[in-house]
């Protein structure tokens, strides 16, 4: 299978994956269902954007497919006929936010290495993509995104993204180049969520002014 071909089923089901996160966010904050479909979109789409956007040679994913609209669209639509399964599972939004940043994050170390970046520069990529999404999700309800808070997010899309640079150099063979990052920045999320591992805070001093 080309390498081209994996990437965009990983796009494909990272939009879908991401979709339903929104919604999932969209819905708990009582929106209407145009609400619950513009959420799922950015979240989405996000991520994507702002990657293709830094990238001034590369058209932005989805504006060049209309098919990636219909992904999130299905998302968005399974997540409302499906919702009262969603809330039976325990942190469906960070479930569903951890297999995301999985497939993104990937995504975007590759097409950082597509454009002969450096590999730094790729890791920042990859985590552009599969963070930021939720980032701009979480402004337009009213939250602190998750990434800016206690949680262990961003470090662990970096620690994927540097797992698939090395597996690449050690010229492993696709799909398993693409699969073992992706479920290790899945795990690893778990881990996180189910046992509340923090991420060290930095203590400051609030002065009156």
């Amino acid at each position: 299978m080309f390498l081209s071909d994996i990437l965009d089923y990983i796009s494909i089901l990272g939009c879908f994956t991401f979709s339903i996160s929104g919604a999932i966010t969209a819905m708990r904050k009582n929106l209407d269902v145009f609400g619950i479909i513009v959420i799922s979109f950015v979240t989405a789409v996000g991520g994507g954007t702002l990657r293709d956007t830094l990238l001034t040679d590369k058209e932005v994913f989805w504006l060049t497919s209309a098919d990636t609209v219909y992904y999130i669209l299905a998302g968005s639509i399974a997540a409302m006929v499906f919702r009262k399964q969603l809330w039976r599972i325990k942190y469906p939004l960070l479930i569903f936010d951890a297999i995301g940043l999985g497939l993104f994050s990937i995504t975007g170390v590759q097409i950082g290495l597509d454009h002969g970046l450096h590999f730094v520069n790729c890791l920042i990529l990859g985590a552009i993509t599969g963070s930021f999404g939720g980032v701009i999700r979480d402004i337009l309800v009213n939250e602190i995104p998750v990434i800016f808070q206690k949680e262990v997010y961003a470090t662990i899309a970096l620690i994927g993204g540097a797992l698939y640079l090395v597996l690449s150099y050690l010229n492993v063979v696709n799909p398993w180049l693409q699969i073992i990052p992706i479920l290790t920045i899945i795990s690893l999320r778990l881990i996180v969520i189910f046992y509340k591992i923090p991420f060290p805070k930095v203590k400051g001093h609030t002065h009156q002014l």
